[in-house]
C-alpha cells in the first residue's frame, strides 16, 4: 500500500495587516497575566417571569422576551411566595419545593423533593432555533437540521453524565444565548423530541438512595457565540474551584511535561515470543518435547477454550504441516501458558537455568507477577533452546525496535499505551527503552466489570477476591445485578473495590517495571450508577468520588493518568483523555459491529496472528448519515478546548484513531491542529512501516505547535465563511490556526488559505499543513 505522506511547507515571512504579529516572545509572567485575565461574559441585566402552575420560565432582556422553559401540564400549586427577586412554591402532589431567585449575574433554580421513594421530574423542556451542546468536544445543532433530526428520532434518550462532556447546555435564541449550568449531571437524562423540530427536556431522577434530593441550575445570559458561552462556563467552574491547569498538575508530577507535543500511540506487542523469534525449521524435530504435551494438559485444565484445537495443530505439525494457522496456534498457546502460575512442573523442567532456579527457590506462590513471567520465560527458553532466539531478543522487533525507529525519526515526545499490563511485565526491556527515550509508557486498566471465574484472556475483569462478585457488584432498584461489558459478568461498585485497585496496581509495580503512565478505562466517561443493594447503597455522586479516589491514588504513585472520555467531573484528576474528539461511533449499528461482510464493519477485538486487532487497524468508511453527528466540522465546536485547553489534553477514542476513517484522514488532521488535538494511532511493526514516515513528518510541525498552544487559553473561535468550512482558533494573542476544510482556496484579507490546508500563524511565522495526499 502506498505510504501516506504529509506535504508540509514551512515559510518564514511577515504577513499582512490582518495577521501581523509582534515577533518578540512573551515571557512566562506575560503569559500568566494573559491567561488569568478575567472577562465577564454573564449579562445580569435581565428580568424573569415564571408561571408556577405550568413551570413556564421566561426571560426579558433589552425589550425581547424569550421562553426558556416551555409550559408543562398544569400542576396544583401551594405555598406560593413572591418578592422582587425571588419566587417559591410547592407542588404538593409531587412532593416538590421550587425556588427561583434572581442573582447579580444569573438566575438560580432550586428544586427539592421530599418524597423518600424514587421519583422523577421532567424539566425544563426547551425550544430554540439552535443549540450549543457539549456533546463530546462540542456541537452546534440547528433545530431543523435533517441529519440531527434523524439521529435523535432513534437515539432519543441519553444519559447526561455520558453524553455531555461538561455540565451545561445552551439555547441560542434570536438576540442572546441562555445557558443552563448545573452543579453536576448525576441522575439526569436527556429526552430528545423531533416533531416538528428538535426540542429536548431533562428528566431528573430523585433516587431513593440519595438523601439530598436536590436538583439545581444557574441560568446565565450571554452573547450568542460559542466563546462567550464556553468562557462563561469556565468562569463558573473557576468560581467553584473546579479548574486545575496542567501547570498546577505538573507541580505534583513533573512527568506530565512529557505529554506536551506528544502523539498518542497504542503499541501492540501482544506476544512476547513472536514469529520472528522462532526457528520454525526445527519445530517438527522438537515437537515431541514433553513441554508441548504439558501445554496441552494446561490448556485442557485451565484454558477457556480447552486444548482440542491445539492438539490438532500438534498432530498437523508432526505430519509435516506448518502453515500460518499452525504457527499462530503455537505462539498463542505459548503466550497463554507463559502467564500461568501452574506452568512449572519439575517432571517437565528438570534442568532449570540459574534465573529460573532462583525463582523456584523463592517459591512460586511468593513471586510477583513480573517475576512469574520471567520464571516462565526462562523455563520455556531453557527447555527448547534450539527452537528460539536468545530470551533477551524475544518480542523486541515489535516493541523495542519500534521505539528505536521513533527516536531515529526525531520523535522526542510520545505517549505509549499498552493494551494490557502483561505486555509490559513480560517485556520490561521494551518499557525501559520507551522510558529512556523520554516517552510516557503505561498500561490500559479497568475496574468496570468482574467475571465470576478468573480468566487470563480478560484479566482486567478478574480479581483474586472471589467475594467481590456477590458482595461488590451493582444492583438496580428491582434487586437485579447489572451486567458487565458486552453483557458478561457484572458491574463493580467502585466504592467497594479500592483495596482491589491497590492490590492490583501494587502487584503490577512490585517488580520495578518502568511504567510512568496509566490509562484507566471508563472512569472519566460518565458511566456512573446508583447502587440499590441494601448492603451497600451508593449514589452516582459517591460512585464518581470513588473513581476519582483511585485516579488520585495512581497520580500519587508518580504516574501520568488518563481516562476514557474526559467528562469534566474528572478534569482535575486526569492529565489526558481519549474519546472526546472522536467518540465511539454508533455503538448499536449492526453493519459496523456485527455484519462482517458490510463495508462499514470496523473489525474484531481479537487477532489470531498477534497483529493489531482489525477493530483498531482496519481503515473503514462511515456512513454519510453519521458524518454530521460525529466528524463534520460544520457542526463541531471546540467547547471543551475553550474551557479546558490548559487543563486536559484530549484526543480520539482508541477505536477511531487518526487513520481509521477512510477518506477523512486529512479532514481530521486539520481539525487536530485547529483544536489542539494530539494524533492517536495504533502501532506494531506493520503499521509503523505503513504510517511511520507520515507520523514522523507530521511531528516536526505538531510537537512545537502543541507545546506552544498548551501554554495558553484557547481564546477565540470563529467561522470565516457561510458554509462553516473555514474556521479559526486562537491560543492567547499570538498563535492562530486557520483551517480550510473546503475544496476551494479561501482568501482571509491578504492571506490565502489553500483548500484542505491549515495555516499556523505564530509571531510572524506562517506554517502550512497540507493534507491533499493523505486520503489518496
Amino acid at each position: 500500500m502506498k505510504k501516506m505522506m504529509i506535504i508540509s511547507i514551512v515559510m518564514f515571512l511577515l504577513i499582512g495587516t490582518a495577521c501581523s504579529q509582534d515577533t518578540s516572545a512573551q515571557t512566562p509572567s506575560q503569559i500568566d497575566k494573559e491567561n488569568n485575565k478575567r472577562i465577564e461574559y454573564a449579562q445580569g441585566d435581565f428580568e424573569y417571569e415564571v408561571i408556577p402552575e405550568t413551570f413556564t420560565l421566561k426571560i426579558t432582556k433589552d425589550g425581547t422576551t424569550e421562553t426558556i422553559a416551555e409550559p408543562q401540564a398544569k400542576r396544583k400549586v401551594s405555598n406560593l411566595q413572591k418578592s422582587a427577586t425571588k419566587t417559591s412554591w410547592d407542588f404538593p402532589d409531587d412532593k416538590l419545593h421550587v425556588t427561583i431567585e434572581k442573582q447579580k449575574k444569573s438566575l438560580a433554580v432550586s428544586i427539592h423533593s421530599t418524597d423518600p421513594k424514587t421519583s422523577h421530574l421532567e424539566w425544563p423542556r426547551v425550544n430554540a432555533p439552535t443549540y450549543t451542546l457539549p456533546i463530546s468536544e462540542g456541537k452546534q445543532i440547528p433545530q431543523n437540521d435533517t441529519a440531527w433530526k434523524k439521529y435523535f428520532t432513534s437515539d432519543n434518550e441519553q444519559t447526561m453524565n455520558e453524553y455531555f462532556s461538561m455540565k451545561f447546555f445552551t439555547l441560542n435564541k434570536k438576540n442572546f444565548a441562555v445557558s443552563y449550568v448545573t452543579p453536576d449531571t448525576f441522575n439526569n437524562d436527556i429526552l430528545f423530541h423531533t416533531d416538528p423540530a428538535i426540542q429536548f427536556s431533562i428528566k431528573h431522577t430523585f433516587s431513593s438512595v440519595n438523601k439530598e434530593k436536590n436538583y439545581n441550575y444557574q441560568i446565565f445570559v450571554t452573547d450568542n457565540n460559542p466563546v462567550a458561552i464556553a468562557k462563561n462556563y469556565q468562569n463558573y467552574i473557576k468560581d467553584h474551584h473546579q479548574f486545575t491547569t496542567l501547570a498546577e498538575k505538573e507541580k505534583q508530577n513533573p512527568e506530565i511535561k512529557k505529554l506536551y507535543g506528544a502523539p498518542h500511540a497504542y503499541l501492540w506487542n501482544s506476544r512476547v515470543l513472536t514469529a520472528d523469534d522462532m526457528h520454525w525449521n526445527t519445530l517438527k524435530s522438537a515437537i515431541n518435547d514433553p513441554l508441548f504435551e504439558w501445554i496441552g494438559d494446561l490448556l485442557d485444565k485451565y484454558g477457556d477454550d480447552g486444548a482440542k484445537e491445539y492438539r490438532t495443530v500438534i498432530t498437523n505439525i508432526k505430519n509435516g504441516e506448518l502453515y500460518a494457522y499452525e504457527k499462530n496456534m503455537i505462539l498463542n498457546s505459548l503466550q497463554y501458558t507463559l502467564q500461568m502460575k501452574q506452568l512449572y512442573n519439575p517432571d517437565i523442567f528438570k534442568n532449570p537455568d540459574a534465573t529460573a532456579a532462583k525463582y523456584i527457590d523463592k517459591g512460586i506462590k511468593n513471586l510477583n507477577e513480573q517475576e512469574l513471567y520471567d520464571l516462565n520465560k526462562h523455563l520455556v527458553a531453557n527447555q527448547i533452546t534450539d527452537l528460539t532466539t536468545p530470551i533477551n531478543e524475544w518480542g523486541q522487533s515489535n516493541s523495542k525496535d519500534i521505539i528505536a525507529s521513533m527516536q531515529q525519526a526525531g520523535i522526542k515526545n510520545a505517549w505509549i499505551g499498552l493494551p494490557n499490563w502483561v505486555n509490559g511485565l513480560m517485556n520490561p526491556a521494551f518499557v525501559d527503552a520507551a522510558k529512556k527515550a523520554g516517552y510516557l509508557v503505561g498500561p490500559y486498566d479497568s475496574y468496570q466489570s468482574i467475571q465470576q471465574n478468573a480468566s487470563i484472556d480478560w484479566n482486567t475483569a478478574s480479581f483474586p477476591d472471589p467475594t467481590l462478585y456477590e458482595d461488590a457488584t451493582v444492583e438496580n432498584e428491582q434487586g437485579e445485578k447489572l451486567t458487565g461489558f458486552l453483557g458478561k459478568g457484572r458491574k463493580l461498585n467502585p466504592t467497594l473495590v479500592f483495596n482491589a485497585v491497590k492490590t492490583r496496581v501494587d502487584g503490577i509495580l512490585a517488580g520495578g517495571i518502568g511504567f510512568n503512565s496509566w490509562f484507566m478505562d471508563v472512569d472519566a466517561a460518565g458511566e456512573l450508577h446508583d447502587d440499590f443493594a441494601k448492603a451497600h447503597p451508593t449514589t452516582q455522586k459517591e460512585d464518581a468520588a470513588a473513581r476519582m479516589k483511585r485516579l488520585d491514588f495512581l497520580t500519587k504513585k508518580g504516574l501520568v493518568v488518563g481516562s476514557e472520555g474526559g467528562n469534566d467531573y474528572a478534569a482535575s484528576d486526569i492529565a489526558f483523555a481519549h474519546g472526546l474528539e472522536t467518540p465511539v461511533i454508533k455503538w448499536d449499528d449492526p453493519d459496523m459491529r456485527e455484519n462482517e461482510d458490510s463495508p462499514y464493519f470496523i473489525g474484531k477485538y481479537a487477532s489470531m496472528d498477534g497483529s493489531i486487532p482489525t477493530r483498531y487497524s482496519k481503515i473503514v468508511p462511515i456512513k454519510d448519515e453519521y458524518k454530521p453527528i460525529y466528524t463534520s466540522p460544520v457542526y463541531s465546536l471546540p467547547l471543551f478546548k475553550l474551557v479546558y485547553n490548559r487543563s486536559v489534553i484530549s484526543t480520539h477514542h482508541w477505536e477511531w484513531d487518526s487513520y481509521k476513517i477512510k477518506g477523512q484522514t486529512g479532514e481530521r488532521r486539520l481539525k487536530e491542529y485547529l483544536y489542539n488535538t494530539p494524533p492517536l494511532f495504533h502501532l506494531d511493526e506493520a503499521n509503523w512501516e505503513l504510517h511511520g514516515a507520515d507520523i514522523a513528518a507530521n511531528m516536526k510541525n505538531w510537537t512545537p505547535f502543541q507545546k506552544e498552544a498548551l501554554q495558553h487559553e484557547m481564546s477565540n473561535f470563529q467561522t470565516l465563511d457561510q458554509d462553516r468550512l473555514v474556521q479559526k482558533t486562537e491560543f492567547g494573542s499570538r498563535l492562530q490556526v486557520i483551517a480550510n476544510f473546503s475544496n476551494k482556496d479561501f482568501q482571509a484579507d491578504k492571506l490565502k488559505i489553500p483548500a484542505h490546508t491549515a495555516v499556523i500563524l505564530q509571531n510572524g511565522k506562517k506554517t502550512l499543513i497540507s493534507t491533499d495526499t493523505l486520503d489518496k
